[in-house]
């Protein structure tokens, strides 16, 4: 993990309300030193070093220079969010994010039967999962209440490699469903769209819950 000081942090926070964070924005060393009270030149040295961090990328086409928010950057103001939060405390606000189920492809079955995974979610969230994933698509309201929630503090879980190939972390945030202990568990690489969710118990929650198809559930966080 990159580490910037507090000015590379000013100006990677303006790039991204200028809107980095949803594509490459349009802008000159003129403009972002403009906006951040630094000369031109301290503006350029700012980016070469967000660059440098891989916190940005950045591309020089006929029309100008543009800039992107890169998955590393946006992490860091994801932390950086965190911690504002538990100023104000919003770690204590109460998540419900609703939808219904859907069938997944049967990865989450196979990786929770991976021993690994079973034991580090055992320790991280107190149950074995059962070999499987329950499967949630988010109605359009709760997929916004799900990015917010990227400001929590999720646990990692980490990867390994075996003889093999490498299995990668995921991050795991704990929840219920009708108050059974439950996991939202997002695979570092993942192929679901954001207004699908995993869920992982240590029961299996389609026969415990009496879920169907496009049966209508409830997740609360917090």
């Amino acid at each position: 993990m990159h580490i910037i000081d507090a000015e590379d942090a000013a100006c990677l926070r303006r790039i991204a309300l200028l809107g980095g964070c949803k594509g490459p924005v349009r802008l000159s060393t003129q403009t972002l030193g403009d906006q951040l009270g630094i000369s031109q030149q301290t503006a350029s040295r700012r980016l070469q070093s967000l660059e440098k961090a891989q916190m940005i990328s950045r591309t020089a086409e006929p029309t100008g220079q543009f800039v992107l928010v890169t998955r590393s950057g946006e992490e860091h103001l994801r932390r950086e969010f965190s911690e504002y939060a538990k100023i104000f405390d919003v770690k204590d606000e109460q998540y419900i994010l609703t939808g219904t189920v859907i069938s997944g492809v049967g990865e989450g079955r196979y990786y929770m039967s991976i021993p690994h995974y079973q034991e580090q979610f055992q320790k991280l969230c107190g149950f074995t999962p059962y070999p499987g994933t329950l499967n949630i698509k988010l109605n359009p309201q709760s997929v916004q209440i799900r990015k917010r929630m990227d400001s929590l503090e999720w646990t990692t879980v980490p990867g390994f490699k075996d003889e093999h190939r490498m299995f990668g972390e995921a991050r795991c945030i704990r929840c219920t469903i009708s108050d059974i202990p439950c996991a939202i568990v997002v695979p570092g690489r993942t192929h679901h769209p954001e207004d699908v969710i995993e869920i992982i118990s240590g029961t299996q929650l389609r026969d415990t819950l009496g879920l169907q198809e496009n049966s209508d559930v409830s997740v609360v966080i917090g």
